[in-house]
């Protein structure tokens, strides 16, 4: 992985830098750090509910997005970026406040199409969403300024 996306991404881990505007938008951090796996943590509450009062689902995309995307670019090598083809997600139970982890992991890393997928549980371990992304890797040219 290009050391520059890998040192960005450990600097938001350790707090060097501030995290990237959607981070801090949504309230998400990153919590743990590792090729092809990465946990994401939020803290859910009524500043993120829907207006039936449950947790609202685009938070539930952001958070697995994140945590699929940092997955995938965590095995990226020099002059690659990738871009998200496809996302699906299920929701398996209402959430009101609670702390929500979400851990992405490479399902299949391939030359130019990658399959992650990202569980999010609450504070007792339980499943509330499952989703999965096709990423496209994209390399040299097709990868610049991403």
């Amino acid at each position: 992985m290009p050391k520059k996306i890998w040192d960005l991404m450990n600097a938001y881990l350790t707090g060097e830098l501030p995290p990237p505007p959607v981070a801090r938008l949504i309230g998400f951090r990153l919590t743990s750090l590792e090729p092809g796996r990465v946990i994401v943590e939020l803290e859910a509450n009524e500043t993120h509910s829907n207006p039936m009062g449950t947790l609202h689902g685009g938070i539930l995309c952001d958070i697995a997005d994140a945590a699929m995307g940092m997955a995938c670019a965590s095995l990226l090598k020099e002059n690659e970026s990738f871009t998200t083809l496809e996302l699906k997600i299920n929701f398996l139970k209402p959430v009101w406040n609670a702390k929500l982890t979400a851990v992405g992991k490479i399902i299949k890393q391939g030359q130019t199409i990658s399959m992650v997928e990202c569980d999010i549980t609450d504070e007792k371990n339980s499943l509330v969403a499952k989703a999965t992304a096709t990423q496209m890797i994209l390399k040299g040219e097709k990868a610049k300024g991403r």
